[in-house]
């Protein structure tokens, strides 16, 4: 098993930035390609951003292309998802995920492993 615990967010003005984090323990974090999701009040749980084990390739919802980054640091076992010019509409519940093997997925159900979330409030 892996354990998931994010941290990072938090209240920004829109136009903003804030950098979270997943910090992952258990087994080889190496093994598992890990992605990020969100979910706004009212809403469905939706897909943000995903990346391969060796982070070597990733993939981005349309909505964030261009504005977020995910890295990793497999040496420290931690997932990072930087945000940069932030929008209200991003304002939402963030949980990182994990799913063991090698190639990102997209689909949260694909995934094994949850964190427990960390919140970003955009302010307009």
């Amino acid at each position: 098993q892996v354990q998931l615990v994010e941290s990072g967010g938090g209240l920004v003005q829109a136009g903003g930035s804030l950098r979270l984090s997943c910090a992952a323990s258990g087994r080889t974090f190496s093994s598992y390609a890990m992605g990020w999701f969100r979910q706004a009040p009212g809403k469905e749980r939706e897909f943000v951003t995903a990346i391969t084990w060796s982070g070597g390739n990733t993939y981005y919802a349309d909505s964030v292309k261009g504005r977020f980054t995910i890295s990793r640091d497999n040496a420290k076992h931690t997932l990072y998802l930087q945000m940069n010019s932030l929008k209200p509409e991003d304002t939402a519940v963030y949980y990182c995920a994990a799913v063991e093997g090698l190639g990102y997925r997209i689909y949260g159900s694909e995934y094994d492993y949850w964190g427990q979330g960390t919140q970003v409030t955009v302010s307009s």
